[in-house]
C-alpha cells in the first residue's frame, strides 16, 4: 500500500509523532492508526469480494482495463524499442537499461613526448584547444 514510503520517511514520521504528540499518547495514537489501516483494508476487501461474487466473470472483465493502466504506468520507451527491434530478448540490458556485465575498455592510447625546443624557445600553441 506505501510502496513510495521508506524506513528514512517513517523515521522521520515517528519522531515528529513524538514530538507533537508526546511519548504519553504516541502509543495510543499508534494504536489507533493501525485499527484504521485494518478497518480500511477490511472494507476494501469486504468490497472487492462482494463485487466479485456479484459480478462473477464480467468482474475479470472489469479488471482487464485496470491491468492495463497498470502496464501503461511501467512504461519504458527503450523497453519497447528493444523488444520491437530484437523480440522477447532484451540481450543481457538490465531492467535500469545498462549491461548486465560491461564491456572492457580498451587500452589508453600512448601520448607522444614532445619533441626536444632550443633554450628560449616557446611552446606550440594549439589555438583550437583554448
Amino acid at each position: 500500500m506505501f510502496e513510495s514510503i521508506g524506513w528514512a520517511e517513517i523515521l522521520v514520521l515517528g519522531i515528529a509523532g513524538l514530538f507533537i504528540l508526546g511519548p504519553e499518547r504516541l502509543p495510543s495514537a499508534a494504536a489507533w492508526v493501525g485499527r484504521s489501516m485494518r478497518k480500511v483494508r477490511e472494507f476494501a476487501t469486504g468490497a472487492r469480494d462482494q463485487l466479485k461474487g456479484e459480478l462473477g466473470s464480467d468482474f475479470d472483465e472489469l479488471r482487464k482495463p485496470l491491468q492495463d493502466l497498470q502496464q501503461l504506468r511501467n512504461f519504458d520507451p527503450k523497453q519497447l524499442v528493444a523488444k520491437q527491434l530484437f523480440g522477447d530478448d532484451t540481450n543481457g540490458v538490465k531492467p535500469n537499461g545498462f549491461a548486465a556485465t560491461q564491456p572492457a575498455l580498451p587500452p589508453p592510447p600512448a601520448a607522444k613526448p614532445d619533441p626536444p625546443r632550443a633554450p628560449g624557445e616557446r611552446p606550440p600553441i594549439d589555438p583550437d584547444a583554448t
